[in-house]
């Protein structure tokens, strides 16, 4: 027997006009179709400007881009699990709907957060290949197969925030960076040019939010929408620390 589909999408929004306005939820419908996504029913909701009970409203802050899960730009938190909303399909999620803000972040409005404390921390650690000039220096060089693949690994993180959201040792009560700075700060050490300020690197994970701030929890692993090795990750770097710590000390 065919599973009968619903004829509305429900969906409670969280909201909230400021930072330092009042928290409030508002609760919406659209006609259901297949294939949609979260990103489809807010496009929807911003058409109608109404509230479930026909109330008129004012619209909902969120943000989109790429619609592929390659901006990380429109992370949020549905039904309870940090995801993105442009693969976050109706079909596969349970009725009402609900849709957070992210926690770990600075509030902007709605569903919007300000997630440049990971950009500043990028730029903590160095997370980019060192370039005295632009001249052609021709080929750069040769990464073996093995090497690329864990690499490539490494690359994929497209900044989202979604293991900060859920690491415990992200609070208020400290600065640690997360994994996916952790994991960032690795793969420009494993660059043939990167290396080249790898202690630079690793001088900004022995001080205060850096590794030592991790509680191993591995919540970012069960949560990355890339399956980035996360946990390898912080385990690297951490041998990187011990292996170079006399010169740490030193401040060589």
């Amino acid at each position: 027997m065919k599973e009968k589909k619903p004829e509305k999408v429900i969906i409670r929004i969280k909201r909230q006009e400021s930072p330092e306005a009042k928290s409030y939820w508002e609760e919406y419908y659209i006609p259901y179709r297949p294939y949609l996504n979260i990103i489809t029913c807010l496009q929807g909701i911003r058409k109608t400007l109404r509230t479930f009970d026909g109330r008129p409203t004012t619209p909902v802050a969120w943000e989109s881009s790429c619609l592929e899960e390659i901006c990380g730009i429109c992370t949020m938190v549905i039904n309870g699990r940090v995801r993105q909303a442009c693969s976050a399909l109706v079909d596969q999620l349970e009725q009402p709907i609900t849709l957070e803000p992210m926690k770990k972040f600075s509030l902007v409005r709605d569903l919007i957060v300000d997630r440049s404390s990971i950009f500043e921390n990028l730029k903590r650690v160095k997370a980019w290949v060192p370039m005295k000039d632009t001249q052609d220096r021709g080929p750069g060089p040769k990464i073996l197969p093995k090497d690329q693949q864990i690499n490539y690994a490494l690359s994929r993180c497209f900044s989202c925030g979604a293991c900060l959201e859920v690491c415990p040792q992200v609070n208020e009560r400290n600065d640690f960076v997360g994994a996916a700075i952790l994991s960032q700060a690795r793969l420009f050490n494993r660059h043939p040019i990167g290396k080249e300020i790898q202690l630079e690197r690793l001088k900004a994970l022995v001080g205060e939010g850096g590794i030592e701030d991790c509680g191993n929890a591995q919540n970012c692993l069960e949560i990355c929408p890339k399956d980035i090795p996360l946990i390898d990750s912080i385990a690297e770097i951490n041998r990187e620390i011990t292996f170079n710590l006399i010169h740490l000390i030193k401040g060589k």
